[in-house]
Formats: structure tokens, C-alpha cells, sequence
């Protein structure tokens, strides 16, 4: 089932999200891996349309299809306050409502590719509505509770690269 979480992300408006730690399209930091420190990388954020209420962010690899059966996903954030700004490294999820991983984990799960370089993707979306759903909904379920109960305002992607061997860097 398909819904605005699955498959890539269209750029919708001036919503921008961008790291610090890596540019798009380039590698992610040896700390973002789930076998090293596994932290969040610094994310920033611009553009959020005035009338958002939150953003939802979305992690998930869709490289890891060929062995998992399915996209991979890491982390799924959803109520975030839309005036946020910049989500710090290694980022609680506080004030937002953190949803479980494909680790079976929740909150969030870093890259951790058997083999090769996997991209992963960093999708955000303004919605002008809370969505107010428990912490164990999965990405597919809460995309069509945003079909269902919300307007995406905005919308935009950040891709970063991460290798099978950067998870051995410790």
C-alpha cells in the first residue's frame, strides 16, 4: 500500500531540511550507524509554511528492498513543533512522538547496510494538523491517517550515503 511516506518524497514549496554533518546525496558521519553510536545526525530546517502545525520526519533506506523484502525503515517522528528550527545530533525526539523502527526499537535505528553503500533518506512534511496517533503506528498507517486527517503543506527530501564498512569503525 502506498501512501505520501512510501517511495520518494516530492519537493512541495520552500521546506528545506539540510545537515551540518553531510551534504546531499553525500556520505553521513561513521557516528549515524547503528554499530557505532548510533546518533542521529544534525538536521536543520527552513521553509515550514506559516499555517503548519507539525512536521513529520521519516529515515528510511529503500536499498535495503533486495535483502529485507521491503524499505528499511530507521526512524519515524511525527507532532513535531513546527517552529523548530534545527533537531540537535542525537536528537529524543522530545516534545514529538518517536514511532518504532524496523529494528523493532523505538525511536532512532542507524544505518547498518549488510554490504556496499546504501542511500537513506530523510523525508519532512508540514501538515497543518497534530496527528495525535500512538507511538507503535508504523510508517504505512500513519501515511494514510495524513491521507485521511491532514493537508500536506510542504514537503521535501535529504539523501545521505552510508557503507557496509563504516560500521566496523569501532
Amino acid at each position: 500500500m502506498g501512501t505520501v511516506l512510501n517511495g520518494e518524497l516530492e519537493q512541495k514549496g520552500d521546506l528545506s531540511l539540510s545537515s551540518p554533518d553531510f551534504d546531499d546525496g553525500e556520505r553521513m558521519s561513521d557516528s549515524t550507524g547503528y554499530a557505532n553510536e548510533n546518533l542521529s545526525p544534525r538536521l536543520e530546517i527552513d521553509g515550514v509554511p506559516e499555517d503548519a502545525e507539525t512536521l513529520v520526519l521519516v529515515f528510511d533506506d529503500p536499498d535495503a528492498e533486495p535483502v529485507a523484502g521491503h524499505t528499511w525503515d530507521h526512524w519515524l517522528v511525527w507532532d513535531i513543533d513546527a517552529d523548530i528550527d534545527a533537531l540537535p545530533e542525537g536528537w529524543d525526539g522530545s516534545g514529538a512522538t518517536e514511532g518504532y523502527n524496523d529494528y523493532l526499537e523505538q525511536g532512532y535505528g542507524g544505518p547498518s547496510p549488510p554490504e556496499g553503500d546504501h542511500r537513506y533518506r530523510f523525508k519532512l512534511l508540514a501538515l497543518d494538523t497534530e496527528l495525535d496517533v500512538p507511538e507503535y503506528t508504523r510508517k504505512t498507517r500513519l501515511g494514510s491517517v495524513i491521507a485521511m486527517n491532514a493537508e500536506v503543506l510542504a514537503s521535501t527530501q535529504l539523501d545521505g550515503i552510508y557503507g557496509a564498512e563504516q560500521g566496523t569503525a569501532f
